[in-house]
């Protein structure tokens, strides 16, 4: 006889969780450098249209998937299509995801370790060395960091849903809201601050160019941990008092609240302590604005709050971007754990030491491939361009997978498990939803457009990752 599945042991829970895997380094980071280089105002307005007229509906199809199957991607797929083998294969593709996923984000999470460290012991002036980071991801004590990183993870997730998730949620979330908000109180104080705020706050309606709207709807689908299982395998956990319709909008809130206020903090932080920046020139990538970027700018503090308080500063902020890398990385990494217990029956303990020694295993090739190992630092070629490992894992798992586990969630509600299951799950915990302007909505987009848009996401990044050319671009989008 199976023991009854874990639950969450309130709905607050639920949201701090859900919330917690939603929120990553994508919002603290990747959302600013993405809204300084496309826009402003006008990136945002776009991306919090695209929160709820898009990714809403795919978060509350995922959740009512988990919930009605009470099982994680693997198995819900199954169970709800009586073993059919090609649905059978989506479920594959959302558990294999978010372990390959788990891989990358321990990598950078490793780093950020690492920064935290450094910023709380001190220095400074070392991370703003522009060697310091190319140094760093070579040097052998990165797999000391790498076993602590992986402690911390294994420590909340044994104890389980209620025990483990939920209650790190409860400490970890709450602390980053709270710094965050400091910082954000903190760097408004700086001089020059509002030119950052109306460049970011104002939209330029004149800037709202395809690139912009594709960026945006991006960030917006990937910034909620669509595609990766997450959302499925949380849904499974929640009672069926509660209701997914309201759970999901605050989830989103939550995500967007966040992403908004490191907004915030990023860009009036770049035009306040370096006003000649021209953030349309900011580096594509997350990586280099945390570890190459800010640490200069952390260091320029020092001339108005000493060396010592841009320390603290620096850790504060570090800090803040780890809690939120290890909620994000608890999330990813319970998915294929919540898999072999289902499907395996094994315990909790067995599944998580079976996906610890793979995934270490490929964390630690990645990680040897910024340069330790020649072959995989050079493991295959395409684009034009040689690829590393830690590149070819990201493009895949996380550039590309992800809009197709989106389209796929979407094709399997409407067209395989019905709306008419979709909708009473739904019902289930929430009266309103019943013959709701929302309901209409949710039958009708999941269907058609949603459906289309995230294909053409797939083909594009598809065209774009591995062959160099974008598709839409043709067409001037």
């Amino acid at each position: 006889m199976t023991a009854p599945r874990e639950q969450f042991g309130s709905r607050l829970g639920f949201i701090l969780a859900a919330a917690g895997s939603a929120v990553g380094i994508g919002n603290l980071v990747g959302f600013p450098v993405n809204a300084a280089k496309n826009g402003g105002g006008a990136f945002l307005l776009m991306y919090a249209i695209f929160v709820f007229v898009i990714c809403l509906p795919v978060m509350m199809a995922e959740l009512a998937t988990g919930r009605h199957s009470a099982k994680g991607p693997l198995g819900a797929y199954a169970s709800l299509t009586h073993g059919n083998r090609m649905w059978g294969i989506a479920g594959w593709l959302s558990t294999v995801t978010p372990f390959m996923i788990a891989v990358f984000y321990t990598v950078i999470t490793v780093w950020l370790f690492e920064y935290l460290f450094s910023a709380v012991t001190g220095d400074l002036d070392v991370l703003a060395d522009p060697a310091t980071f190319g140094a760093f991801i070579n040097n052998g004590n990165i797999f000391i960091h790498l076993a602590i990183v992986v402690a911390i993870v294994n420590l909340i997730l044994v104890g389980g849903v209620k025990e483990g998730i939920e209650r790190s949620a409860k400490i970890l979330m709450p602390a980053l809201f709270m710094m965050l908000i400091g910082m954000v109180i903190f760097v408004l104080t700086r001089d020059n601050a509002m030119t950052g705020l109306k460049f970011y706050l104002i939209p330029d309606f004149s800037k709202i160019t395809g690139p912009v709207v594709s960026g945006a709807l991006g960030q917006a689908f990937f910034s909620l941990s669509l595609g990766m299982g997450i959302l499925i395998t949380y849904g499974s956990y929640m009672d069926k008092r509660s209701s997914i319709t309201s759970s999901a909008k605050m989830v989103a809130l939550a995500d967007t609240g966040v992403a908004f206020c490191a907004g915030l903090m990023i860009l009036p932080a770049i035009f306040s302590f370096n006003p000649e920046t021209d953030p349309t020139q900011l580096s594509d990538s997350s990586v280099s604005l945390i570890f190459t970027f800010l640490p200069k700018i952390f260091l320029a503090l020092q001339t108005s709050i000493g060396y010592m308080g841009a320390s603290v500063v620096a850790s504060v902020f570090f800090l803040l971007v780890f809690f939120a890398a290890l909620t994000s990385l608890v999330s990813i990494i319970e998915v294929p754990a919540a898999s072999l217990v289902d499907q395996k029956g094994y315990s909790r303990k067995k599944a998580l030491l079976i996906l610890n020694i793979g995934m270490v295993v490929f964390t630690i090739a990645c990680t040897a491939s910024f340069g330790m190992v020649g072959w995989l630092t050079e493991f295959v070629h395409y684009a034009g361009s040689p690829k590393s490992l830690f590149d070819v894992v990201y493009d895949i798992f996380y550039d590309t997978i992800l809009p197709l586990n989106g389209l796929l969630i979407c094709l399997f509600v409407i067209y395989r498990w019905k709306k008419s299951n979709l909708n009473e799950e739904l019902e289930t915990g929430d009266d309103g939803f019943k013959g709701s302007f929302l309901e209409r909505y949710m039958n009708f987009s999941l269907g058609t457009f949603i459906p289309l848009i995230l294909a053409l996401i797939f083909i594009n990044t598809v065209a774009i990752k591995f062959f160099g050319r974008s598709l839409l671009a043709s067409i001037g989008f």
